[in-house]
């Protein structure tokens, strides 16, 4: 039966071949992840302890599955992305528009999911547990560091693809079939 956090989790999983129903469902299967109960501490993926190790345990969970949204919606995003304007593409123009459209979205969803995981990331940074690691999921508190040194920053890349995607949107938009025409 699934029934808390880590049991959606368990459910995500990268395929070979991403397709975007592929990516579409680890996105259901984490966003039921987020909105979850966590599971009693004894059946955790780490060892834990204490109440303090627990408390940040949840913060890491959360963290990386912000994370992890946010790669599932880079992904499917990339999907509909059309990297580049060119005149001969006048014919589709609103075809490629429309999928720009949907690259966008995806986009600006990750700047949420961004929001939460550095939330998530401070919380799990602050002095409390400046000293405790759990090290049965190192990769998270990797991850965790380097959100909170900068290393690590999805806001820069999302911007970045958001305002080339826009771009691309007004190029397409301009466009006119003399363009194409002879």
């Amino acid at each position: 039966m699934v029934k808390y956090k880590e049991d959606y989790y368990k459910l995500f999983h990268v395929h070979y071949q991403q397709y975007p129903d592929d990516v579409m469902e680890n996105i259901y299967w984490l966003e039921q992840a987020v909105k979850a109960d966590f599971c009693n501490p004894l059946y955790a993926p780490c060892k834990i302890n204490s109440q303090d190790e627990w408390e940040k345990y949840r913060y890491l969970f959360m963290m990386h599955v912000n994370l992890k949204l946010i790669e599932q919606h880079l992904r499917l995003g990339r999907t509909y992305d059309k990297k580049s304007v060119n005149f001969y593409d006048a014919p589709w123009k609103d075809l490629y528009i429309e999928n720009l459209e949907k690259t966008l979205s995806c986009y600006q969803a990750g700047l949420y999911y961004w929001q939460e995981a550095k939330l998530w990331a401070e919380k799990a940074g602050t002095k409390k547990f400046r000293f405790m690691n759990l090290q049965d999921i190192q990769y998270w508190e990797d991850e965790r560091e380097r959100i909170n040194t900068g290393n690590l920053n999805y806001e820069k890349i999302l911007n970045r693809e958001i305002e080339r995607v826009q771009k691309n949107i007004e190029g397409f938009k301009n466009m006119d079939e003399s363009i194409y025409l002879p």
